[in-house]
């Protein structure tokens, strides 16, 4: 270890404001909203609630494929939630998700409200019949490598990346804890992935639809700065996989939506109508 450790927990915890980093102010010990507030609706029969988080990628990404395959019940408003503001605490939001976390969804049709990103995925498969295998065990073959993802990919992001990228203070141990998990889960992907075209086997689905924005993103270096740090060349079969995802039109288009970040042409911030992606980007906002 190349740190003194003397840090000793006391007998009892408690919450100090202080730490936490850039994210400290909306990290807290406590459930339930902060503030009223009433969530914005448009004219579609979804409202998605969300940011462009590797998360919130998963959910506009499946909107778009669906769209792509010509499901018009899929059509959807995509309303900007800004996490770094407070946003997911509005009583509004907590309404739909209690967790307060994005992404959400309301299905005004049914009344349903979806929270949880695998949830919501699997709500949409099943709505609308796409993306998932009707043949039990090809459907239970998806299902294993979607409920995988849910289960890793907090690893990747609540731990690798919290203390690699975000945490205010670098620390040898759970850097090291957390890259070994992350080598571990792109080994197991890649092993995987030598003899498959998708996770599920011949045929694209919500389990690539999961997975990709948080391991295709990375193995193709657009998350935490870390390519060289985790030597994603090395995972050759992750790489093929992600760069065949990446040239879908769908997914070109959802990694767009509730983007706040990065190159204004590829920011989307709200979503409400297959134009905005020609006519509302940020680049022509503020031209």
């Amino acid at each position: 270890m190349s740190e003194n450790n003397t840090y000793v927990p006391p007998k009892v915890w408690t919450w100090d404001t202080k730490n936490g980093g850039e994210w400290a102010k909306i990290n807290r010990p406590i459930a339930g909203p902060t503030h009223d507030a009433t969530l914005p609706q448009g004219q579609h029969p979804l409202q998605l609630y969300s940011l462009a988080t590797p998360n919130g990628q998963k959910i506009t990404i499946m909107l778009e494929e669906l769209l792509e395959l010509g499901v018009q019940g899929a059509e959807y408003d995509a309303h900007l939630i800004k996490i770094n503001e407070g946003d997911q605490f509005s009583s509004g939001f907590v309404e739909i998700n209690p967790n307060s976390k994005i992404p959400a969804l309301l299905d005004v049709e049914t009344g349903s409200r979806v929270f949880e990103s695998g949830a919501i995925l699997l709500y949409l498969a099943e709505k609308f019949g796409h993306f998932l295998a009707k043949d039990p065990i090809a459907r239970t073959e998806v299902l294993n490598w979607l409920f995988w993802l849910q289960g890793s990919a907090p690893y990747l992001g609540g731990g690798f990346g919290h203390f690699y990228a975000y945490a205010p203070e670098k620390f040898e141990y759970p850097i090291n804890r957390f890259t070994m998990e992350t080598k571990r889960q792109l080994d197991v992907l890649n092993r995987e992935l030598v003899q498959k075209r998708y996770l599920g086997g011949d045929e694209y689905s919500i389990a690539d639809i999961a997975s990709w924005p948080w391991y295709g993103n990375l193995v193709l270096g657009n998350t935490y700065d870390a390519a060289e740090f985790l030597q994603v060349k090395d995972y050759k079969h992750v790489r093929r996989w992600a760069e065949e995802i990446l040239v879908r039109p769908a997914v070109q288009r959802g990694r767009m939506v509730n983007r706040t970040w990065g190159d204004p042409s590829e920011q989307l911030h709200e979503r409400h109508d297959a134009s905005d992606f020609e006519l509302r980007t940020q680049d022509k906002l503020s031209t």
